[in-house]
């Protein structure tokens, strides 16, 4: 039951995306071409890399820090970490995938492996 719940939660998730993908592709050139349409196809990337970097920024927040607290300044909520709850092996592992990725230009999988299999190491030590 658990494959099969993976497998609807696996179709459910990208299909519609494929499927919204694969219908508007043929429109795509023609509506780069309109002016007020290509502006519109503009603020639309501009907001999804808006969500994918604050995504980003939450994920990281709460994997190097072990208390993130949220802060009300007037109308804002802001998310600040706890400096002193780093978490030293979380933010390691992240420094030497970073510079394996952009200094060394290694291939995302190999790092993803290695990440994996230090931490494995770590949580046993």
């Amino acid at each position: 039951m658990g494959l099969a719940a993976a497998a609807v939660t696996l179709w459910v998730t990208f299909i519609p995306s494929f499927l919204f993908i694969f219908a508007g592709a043929p429109f795509i050139d023609r509506l780069t071409h309109m002016p007020r349409l290509s502006q519109a196809l503009a603020a639309i990337t501009a907001a999804v890399v808006g969500v994918l970097a604050n995504l980003s920024l939450w994920f990281a927040l709460h994997v190097l820090f072990a208390d993130v607290p949220r802060i009300a300044l007037g109308p804002l909520l802001l998310t600040l970490p706890d400096l002193a709850t780093l978490r030293p092996l979380a933010a390691a592992l992240a420094a030497l995938s970073a510079a394996l990725l952009l200094w060394r230009h290694w291939p995302l999988l190999p790092v993803l492996m290695l990440s994996a299999a230090l931490s494995a190491l770590a949580a046993l030590a």
